[in-house]
């Protein structure tokens, strides 16, 4: 016997919610992994774990705030505890390798290629470890070609926010890039979603695991606060509302040229395009704004 399956219980609330926090994630993501490149070396491995768990957080919370409308009405559905924390650490560590790649390579084609399939691969991992930790009487069915467009389509959304990361063209760029990122990887969800059926099965009582509102809800409290916490660190560094660099290291492709900056006594002053003593004879550039 086949289930009623509707993704949307709740109306337009979670999908609209999952969106807003895959963006939120991805644009904080976006513009630790764009600042990881403008750092010295010692800096940037930070920079890019904490863009690594923003991206990796939000996503997995679009996933969950998305999963809370999901029901079968012919059965309640539980989720078990430790594939649902499982998913999350899968999000967080898979989206890191991608975007250490592209952090340290610049954002070459090869860079981007590797990085925005590993990347891509890590959120349609997390979907799926994550529909597989539900519990309900009954099994879950996929179409296999639904499931094949969901990966490419979380493979190709990755790389294009990998590519926009490294252009750094500004804050509302950035924005833009991840709203799109964003609808990217809900249209991802819902994809995968789509190429879901349920056979159900005669068992009668509760199934095994947490209801979602007794695991999700508190689960999630953790990443969102953690977003939080992310989006006041990003506030609070000038480069990445402005976009003006406190100094600026080693070139890599992918990168954008920058007037470069040298330590004067107890500050910094920019290097023109003609040399360190231009300014007795020549103009002074000051850094772009980009």
């Amino acid at each position: 016997m086949q289930g009623t399956v509707d993704a949307f219980s709740y109306g337009l609330v979670t999908p609209v919610v999952a969106y807003l926090m895959a963006s939120l994630g991805g644009a904080l993501g976006l513009r630790c992994t764009t600042r990881s490149m403008l750092v010295a070396q010692s800096w940037r491995a930070g920079w890019l774990a904490l863009g690594s768990a923003a991206i990796g957080s939000g996503i997995w919370t679009m996933h969950f705030v998305a999963m809370m409308g999901f029901t079968v009405k012919e059965t309640p559905i539980h989720y078990d505890k430790a594939t649902t924390f499982a998913s999350l650490g899968v999000a967080i560590v898979m989206v890191g390798i991608g975007v250490f790649i592209v952090g340290h390579r610049g954002a070459t084609g090869v860079a981007l290629f590797t990085g925005g399939t590993i990347t891509g691969l890590g959120i349609a991992s997390m979907h799926y470890l994550g529909m597989a930790g539900m519990r309900l009487h009954g099994v879950l069915e996929y179409n296999t070609l639904t499931v094949a467009a969901s990966v490419v389509i979380a493979v190709v959304a990755a790389t294009a926010a990998l590519w926009a990361a490294g252009q750094i063209r500004g804050f509302l760029w950035s924005i833009g890039a991840s709203l799109v990122m964003g609808l990217a990887v809900s249209g991802m969800h819902y994809t995968g979603m789509a190429a879901v059926s349920v056979h159900l099965h005669g068992a009668a009582g509760s199934p095994g695991g947490d209801s979602p509102a007794t695991l999700l809800a508190p689960m999630m409290i953790g990443p969102i606060v953690f977003l939080v916490l992310a989006g006041v660190v990003v506030l609070f560094d000038p480069m990445m509302v402005m976009g003006k660099p406190g100094r600026i290291v080693e070139r890599k492709p992918g990168v954008p040229a920058h007037p470069q900056l040298v330590p004067t006594g107890m500050g910094r002053r920019p290097l023109s395009r003609s040399g360190p003593r231009a300014g007795h004879g020549g103009s002074r550039t000051t850094p772009q704004d980009w």
